[in-house]
């Protein structure tokens, strides 16, 4: 080896005087498991980073000492920081992603189950394509029933199963409780999809998991080795692993247990997408004499946010988390502030003005977040910080009116409005079973001759016979539920207002094929109705549209210097590792966080973990909103305050009134 540690010649470290007790505590355990329980701003990255350097100093080499992380770019930057402190290249460990770690075992031990040392590793896209592929050679017919879901939808019900290591025919029989035929036929298809990816030697990410797992609990040689290689293992946001992740590092730690693993149960926020919560509350359980480290010091937030934040968390049931206490370095400061306001547009006119404000103190708009729990809940707040020209860049994708939900309901109400919009309709009929921008420009042309030929309506002519036998019979069911949609619209445009029609497009076809196509179809549905509310002043769809293709036209694009300047919108999920000098949470109202459904399925707990991880985000100001009166859906309802506002004593926070009628 090139590097320091092959001399013998590591740089001193006084460990005590780079940490606080508790990191020292953790950095400096004796062998053996270990749970650390690094708290929102604690230091979590820094514990990791000098644990791995402790241990180098302690005479452990890096080949035998495994970093798991949930992307390459952290594991990086941890090895990256441990050769800055001793000298060792990165390259000496083994560290990155379980993905990662998976695929490069796999290529020196993968044919004793089945996989060549060459096997290529598919994309999302190519992944479903065999599964496509699968579908069609059991049964031809099933991707072309409109009653079936599409195959992004089953490739998605499979991954969430094998990751959370239950059969995919439970799964789906749990998706699909009143259609047990196609639970059924699920199971099938991905029988042949596993051995049409073996018959071609390719693997899609879970196939990285699933293998290692099978190769560690078949081959006795392989997992020894590994065992023996592998003689510390680290595992950073342990919160966030999934069943399959668990299993594989249990196989992998053996005989000798070194595992430390470092997480918040706090905010263990991802368990929709297969994160078990139960693995880092059950690890002392399984690692019999681990030791529990506590990272309570919080170096970000001032001890009044901080306050707030215990007491979030002091609301949980007995036994849903580990007792935590986030304790501050920083001087005293404001109390969070809880700000009722009458609806979304006016927690938009809020947020404005103090933007404003904190710019004239001093402030830039990059040190500024709004964090929501739903995409819908942060529409109206773009659409002002758009006319009032205040840059904002959006964290959890694209803007709102930029969403591909959005734009294909958007582009069903500009048909009906214009029939001549070509771009309208080939977005529309794209979405059906084999229709490109060729069919879809013949048929549209067809229609035109059509119409004018029978003297009907573009509309009519759509949905004719004549028309008809033109659409690929994959696309036949589809097109006839569209049609009917377009129609009905047509026909009610000259007695409806714009959010009326808008109502009728989303009850339409588009509503049922969302829930065949996207896995998080309540999410896109949410945002769908909320264009309800969103068109009810304008009486006509001409006059809502025009202020759709407005508001979008003001998007223009900024360089990356400009981007880094500019205010932060975010969802809780994306904002999670975060951290912004000032924070506002939208929409603190029963219903919209914690969201309805969770309520009606009971996961209220996850959804007070999402506060406790937006509150934790705030350094010097934490705003917190109330809208009392929802339109979402097109009717005004009042709404109760959070039961996570409730939950915390008044004394934590102060209440700020805005102008507005009494309540």
């Amino acid at each position: 080896m090139d590097s320091a540690y092959a001399d013998g010649l590591l740089p001193p470290i006084d460990f005590a005087s780079a940490l606080n007790e508790e990191q020292l505590a953790a950095v400096t355990a004796e062998p053996g498991p270990a749970l650390i329980l690094a708290g929102a701003g604690s230091g979590k990255t820094r514990t990791l980073t000098y644990r791995v350097a402790y241990l180098l100093h302690k005479g452990v080499r890096p080949q035998n000492i495994l970093l798991l992380t949930f992307t390459n770019k952290a594991a990086r930057e941890m090895l990256d920081r441990v050769e800055d402190l001793t000298g060792v290249s990165r390259r000496y460990f083994w560290g990155g992603t379980f993905h990662s770690v998976g695929q490069r075992i796999l290529r020196q031990h993968g044919e004793t189950i089945g996989l060549k040392r060459n096997f290529n590793i598919l994309d999302e896209g190519e992944a479903e394509g065999i599964l496509k592929e699968a579908i069609q050679q059991i049964d031809p017919k099933f991707l072309k029933s409109k009653d079936n879901p599409k195959a992004k939808l089953i490739h998605n019900l499979i991954s969430y199963a094998r990751n959370t290591c239950r059969l995919v025919a439970d799964e789906a029989k749990d998706r699909f409780l009143h259609s047990p035929t196609v639970a059924e036929r699920i199971a099938e298809f991905y029988e042949r999809y596993r051995e049409l990816k073996l018959e071609q030697q390719v693997s899609d990410y879970d196939d990285l998991l699933e293998y290692l797992l099978q190769l560690l609990q078949q081959n006795a040689e392989v997992r020894d080795a590994y065992q023996n290689l592998f003689r510390h293992i680290l595992v950073d946001e342990y919160q966030d692993t999934n069943q399959l992740q668990s299993r594989i590092i249990d196989a992998l730690s053996g005989q000798y247990k070194q595992v430390m693993a470092v997480g918040d149960d706090a905010q263990c926020i991802y368990t929709w997408r297969g994160a078990d919560f139960e693995n880092i509350m059950s690890f002392t359980d399984r690692y019999e004499g681990a030791c529990i480290h506590k990272i309570e010091t919080n170096y970000r937030s001032s001890p009044e946010i901080l306050n707030f934040a215990n007491a979030v968390l002091n609301a949980q049931p007995y036994g849903m988390g580990f007792n935590k206490e986030l304790r501050a370095v920083r001087p005293s400061d404001q109390r969070p502030y809880f700000v009722p306001v009458m609806d979304a547009s006016q927690q938009a006119q809020f947020i404005i003005t103090r933007v404003r404000g904190l710019l004239e103190e001093g402030r830039d708009l990059k040190d500024i977040a709004v964090l929501y729990r739903a995409h819908y809940h942060a529409m109206e707040l773009q659409m002002e910080l758009t006319r009032s020209g205040i840059d904002f860049e959006i964290t959890s994708g694209v803007r709102f009116f930029e969403q591909a939900h959005i734009r294909d309901l958007a582009a069903h109400l500009r048909l009906v409005s214009n029939p001549a919009d070509v771009s309208a309709f080939s977005r529309l009929a794209a979405l059906l079973p084999r229709v490109g921008p060729k069919t879809a420009s013949r048929l549209h042309r067809l229609a035109e001759v059509t119409a004018q030929k029978e003297n009907i309506s573009f509309f009519e002519a759509l949905s004719s016979e004549t028309i008809a036998k033109k659409v690929p019979k994959d696309a036949i069911d589809d097109w006839t539920d569209l049609t009917a949609t377009l129609l009905e619209v047509d026909q009610a445009k000259a007695s409806e207002n714009a959010s009326e029609l808008v109502k009728l497009a989303i009850d339409g076809w588009y509503g049922t094929y969302i829930r065949h196509v996207y896995q998080n179809y309540q999410d896109r549905e949410d945002d769908l109705l909320s264009l309800v509310s969103f068109a009810a002043p304008y009486d006509t769809l001409t006059e809502f549209l025009a202020q759709l293709v407005l508001l979008a036209s003001e998007t223009a694009q900024r360089t990356d210097e400009e981007k880094r300047h500019s205010m932060r919108l975010t969802t809780i999920h994306q904002s999670k590792g975060l951290e912004f000098p000032i924070v506002f949470v939208l929409g603190l109202a029963d219903g919209l966080f914690p969201l309805r459904r969770t309520i009606e399925d009971g996961n209220i707990e996850e959804e007070r973990r999402l506060f406790y991880v937006s509150v934790t985000r705030a350094e010097d100001e934490l705003y917190l909103m109330y809208p009392l009166i929802s339109t979402q859906g097109g009717g005004a309802m009042r709404m109760k305050m959070s039961r996570f506002m409730g939950e915390v004593s008044p004394t934590h926070y102060e209440v700020l009134r805005t102008n507005r009628p009494a309540w």
